[in-house]
């Protein structure tokens, strides 16, 4: 009887990081890309490396196969225990900007991934793919047997990385919050943070759990927010904060248990980077509304709009040359870059710059935003390929939105801007799917928007016309 072959799985080489289900990114998955990252390490003349994980069960684990790994190649991997991916990217400082961190972020249990830096860059796309092509050459799909490793917390790093915020925030006011860790790896230190700059605290999951008990550490869904927003309204709190599962994603909910937007947020981090640096560039992604672009020109921002991903994000800033003081992204990555914060997405530390800011100014979350015009959107709408090559289909949106008075945009996918709205169809860099967003002034201008991708898809591509007008 013969054994089943597996072909090798390159779709968890994505265009960002490294990311799929464990029983794809198993241990003997992780050794062979050790194998391919120690090489890039090694290309680079880098021999020293910070490795950190988070909450899920096989990350520490797969933090000590790499370890191991890596020392074959005479680089030296310093495990800094359980943390968030902002921590790992403070730490790796020290590390002559070389760190792996062992995560999926908001993705469910049964998933993990691998994301790095190397000499403070993250790779691009064809480095993640050059990682996959090297670990073909050292994978075997026979299961070893290893001893799973227990989570650990290294005080040492944790404390470094607390009291590099500690000295950049200053909070007169004591605020009342609310912070839900998710039960990721983010919560614990976060708490720690808060309290120590005088907040009256409620934690809920601050403690990472890798079985993720409630639901996957994702606080873009708003379902996985009642939690928050209903201790908000118990404790009488001035705002609420939501981190994902690795701690580099940031979700605000005001006092009155409202979740804040990406967009909203966004232009309240252009008011606060722009109030005293005028015409620098203030960086986000194809995904976010017309509202973001006009605020930063407004605020005398150069609005830069880039493709969706963190890492394209953070290698933008990093290249700017001190041009651009911000990024963002819809997804609730925030980057500041404005000579304070790290230059990375840490989801606490935005939530403190918010804060800094709101008490300055004497204003509560909610006034604070009061200013910005109310627009209707949508979430992300995921949309199945329908077996259909995503090239092709962009392609022919193209096309037929040339007939469209519409602004086209290629960054990333196909972005069509109206005067008072857009819409947006993009590849999914993250699973098999189109990723369809919608904004408008009004419900009635954003079905209208809708309903023009609908009409465009539907004589060729039926089922996927559908599915953007049932997506919800």
């Amino acid at each position: 009887m013969g054994f089943m072959h597996h072909p090798f799985p390159m779709q968890i080489f994505r265009a960002y990081d490294i990311r799929g289900k464990i029983s794809l990114l198993n241990v003997g998955m992780v050794n062979a890309i050790a194998h391919g990252l120690a090489q890039q390490y090694q290309s680079a003349g880098q021999t020293h490396v910070a490795i950190g994980y988070d909450a899920r069960l096989s990350s520490p684990t797969y933090a000590h196969i790499i370890q191991r790994t890596l020392s074959q190649y005479a680089i030296e991997a310093q495990i800094i225990g359980c943390c968030s991916s902002p921590m790992l990217y403070y730490t790796s400082r020290e590390f002559d900007g070389n760190g792996i961190m062992i995560t999926a972020s908001h993705n469910p249990r049964e998933d993990n991934g691998i994301k790095w830096l190397i000499n403070n860059e993250p790779p691009c796309p064809e480095m993640i793919q050059a990682v996959g092509q090297e670990a073909q050459k050292y994978y075997s799909n026979q299961s070893k047997q290893v001893d799973w490793i227990e989570h650990e917390i290294i005080p040492e790093y944790c404390l470094k990385y607390q009291q590099s915020i500690l000295n950049d925030i200053q909070l007169k006011r004591r605020y009342r919050v609310v912070l839900d860790g998710l039960n990721g790896s983010a919560g614990r230190c976060a708490a720690l943070v808060l309290n120590k700059l005088g907040c009256d605290l409620t934690t809920i999951r601050t403690e990472a759990n890798g079985h993720f008990p409630d639901h996957a550490p994702d606080p873009s869904q708003e379902a996985h927010l009642q939690l928050l927003k209903t201790k908000v309204l118990e404790t009488r709190a001035d705002l609420g904060i939501a981190l994902d599962g690795d701690g580099d994603r940031l979700v605000l909910i005001d006092a009155n248990g409202q979740i804040i937007t990406a967009d909203q947020l966004l232009c309240l981090c252009a008011e606060i980077c722009l109030k005293n640096q005028v015409d620098k560039e203030f960086v986000f992604d194809v995904k976010c509304s017309t509202l973001v672009r006009n605020t930063v020109q407004q605020l005398g921002g150069k609005p830069v709009m880039i493709r969706t991903g963190s890492s394209f994000l953070r290698k933008y800033l990093a290249n700017s040359k001190g041009q651009a003081i911000f990024g963002g992204e819809y997804a609730g990555h925030y980057v500041f870059n404005d000579g304070r914060g790290g230059g990375y997405d840490d989801g606490v530390y935005a939530a403190l710059r918010v804060m800094e800011y709101l008490d300055q100014t004497g204003q509560t979350l909610a006034q604070a935003l009061a200013n910005y015009p109310k627009r209707t959107g949508t979430e992300d709408l995921y949309v199945s390929i329908h077996q259909i090559e995503p090239l092709e289909l962009l392609d022919f949106v193209e096309s037929q939105s040339r007939k469209l008075n519409a602004q086209i945009s290629k960054i990333d996918g196909i972005r069509l801007d109206f005067n008072d709205g857009f819409g947006i169809i993009r590849a999914s860099n993250t699973g098999e799917y189109f990723t369809v967003r919608f904004d408008a002034e009004n419900q009635t201008r954003l079905n209208e928007i809708r309903h023009l991708f609908v009409s465009m898809l539907r004589d060729r591509y039926p089922a996927i016309a559908q599915d953007i007008l049932d997506a919800q």
